[in-house]
């Protein structure tokens, strides 16, 4: 994933862009960076490695150095920006969110065409960011590359473009990835999370439709480029990614949460056969309002049987080795025996995706003293590797645990028609993939959340929700 700020102020930028992107830390997790532009000194860029040090103890000295009126910075869980161009439109600077599904065949192409080349990353990738620059650079003006670069791209890309005139704000074609922007009485922000600029004095402006360009200046927003009508917002922000206090379409991520729970503990109230539970529990920090939420309709006790130790440890899908990220993980849970002990817990986690984890702490849980763990997760089985915004960057959807569990039910070729049965929450095969999941995994009963029971707890037209991950709709 990833995340941005951006500010146009008629003063010094710089403390908003350092705190407003120190706010998106929680969507990225491994490349930072801040540029600033200002009349006296120009262009000024600091980018850092963010692995095993926190946004805001790398910058800290960067920041108190930098200055300019406009500004943009990032978190990226992937290549280092934002990137300073020199072009025929003059030096600017790009930040991205996205993912790019035809890169090499775009690279290829300008690479014919114009002689151009680029700098491969650690493991043979081009920077994306390097790459959106270059399909940009391809037009006579920035407003006509922007749009070329985003009709172009498979998968797709929201960008943050500073110039000296002022910010380009670009959002993706189906808006799968939100621009939301604040309003002061000194100027703009653009970011990410709507929350990054509550505490920095900015109050409610408005969000940028699908495939809306703007330009953002100390004085206002200038739309370029009117939206479109169709919208894929990214369904998993409200489920997993969001921060809590955060808001997309205006709708709140930690209320979707209750509501999310709450729809689960309905189904599960209305099931001939009820399960005892003793208390409702959460994997923190992402399943802990889904949990919440399930406690409030349920009147079972909401409960914290673990408790994650975040004072020293990063986070637990930083690594990049997977073995890696679940030693983490479990070294992250400390138990509280006395709410462990001979307790029928309902678990919440936000997903399942290859379930590893999940397995390791329903494990962590019986030999701390749980007699039963019954588990709940807040979205469906996932079926499909994101194409649009790196939610499950597996190599192959075989590595999801729903898609394994099918291969071995049905051999290696599965027609898209199987599939589908088997994202129907009422046909044979999805309650024989729930068995399959929740014997592999050691549970003792499982029911995914169904998709609309989750798209009602959104509350947003379904048409404009992304759901491919689960039902493979685009």
């Amino acid at each position: 994933m990833g995340g941005f700020f951006g500010a146009a102020l008629k003063g010094d930028a710089a403390f908003d862009v350092f705190f407003g992107t120190d706010y998106h830390s929680h969507l990225g997790t491994r490349r930072a960076g801040m540029v600033f532009y200002g009349e006296e000194d120009g262009f000024n860029r600091a980018i850092h490695n963010i692995e095993n040090t926190p946004f805001r103890t790398k910058f800290d000295k960067d920041y108190h150095e930098m200055s300019g009126n406009l500004g943009i910075g990032c978190i990226s869980d992937f290549e280092p920006q934002p990137l300073i161009i020199r072009s025929h439109h003059g030096t600017y600077a790009l930040t991205t969110v996205g993912k790019i599904n035809n890169a090499e065949e775009l690279a290829d192409e300008i690479i014919k065409k114009s002689g151009t080349h680029f700098f491969e990353l650690s493991g043979g990738n081009i920077n994306a960011t390097e790459l959106v620059a270059a399909l940009i650079n391809t037009k006579d003006n920035i407003i006509e590359g922007i749009k070329y670069a985003q009709d172009v791209i498979e998968g797709s890309i929201t960008i943050l473009l500073l110039t000296p005139a002022g910010i380009y704000l670009a959002r993706d074609r189906f808006g799968r990835t939100p621009i939301i922007l604040g309003k002061r009485d000194d100027g703009y922000c653009a970011t990410f999370e709507s929350f990054a600029y509550l505490n920095l004095g900015y109050r409610d402006y408005r969000e940028l439709g699908p495939g809306e360009i703007a330009i953002m200046t100390p004085e206002g927003v200038q739309t370029l480029v009117k939206p479109g009508d169709n919208m894929k917002i990214c369904t998993f922000l409200w489920v997993y990614y969001g921060y809590p206090s955060s808001r997309y379409e205006g709708v709140s991520v930690e209320q979707m949460r209750y509501r999310c729970g709450a729809n689960m503990a309905k189904r599960d109230m209305a099931r001939a056969e009820k399960i005892e539970m003793d208390i409702a529990a959460a994997v923190p920090d992402s399943g802990t309002a889904h949990a919440v939420g399930y406690a409030n309709e349920s009147g079972i006790p909401f409960s914290r049987p673990f408790i994650k130790y975040t004072p020293t440890w990063p986070r637990s899908f930083m690594p990049t080795i997977q073995e890696k990220r679940n030693m983490i993980a479990k070294m992250k849970l400390i138990p509280v025996h006395e709410l462990i002990d001979g307790q029928r817990i309902l678990l919440i986690d936000d997903s399942i995706v290859r379930g590893t984890q999940l397995r390791e702490t329903t494990e962590f849980l019986y030999k701390s003293g749980a007699k039963e763990v019954h588990v709940r997760p807040a979205c469906p089985p996932i079926m499909y590797g994101c194409k649009y915004l790196n939610f499950s960057r597996s190599s192959s959807e075989m590595e999801l645990i729903a898609r394994q569990v099918i291969h071995e039910e049905e051999g290696e070729k599965v027609s898209r028609t199987i599939l589908d049965d088997y994202v129907n929450p009422d046909s044979d095969r999805y309650h024989l993939m729930l068995d399959r999941i929740k014997e592999r995994l050691g549970f003792s009963t499982l029911a995914f959340n169904r998709l609309d029971d989750m798209l009602d707890a959104v509350g947003i037209e379904r048409e404009k929700l992304c759901t491919y991950c689960w039902d493979g709709v685009q």
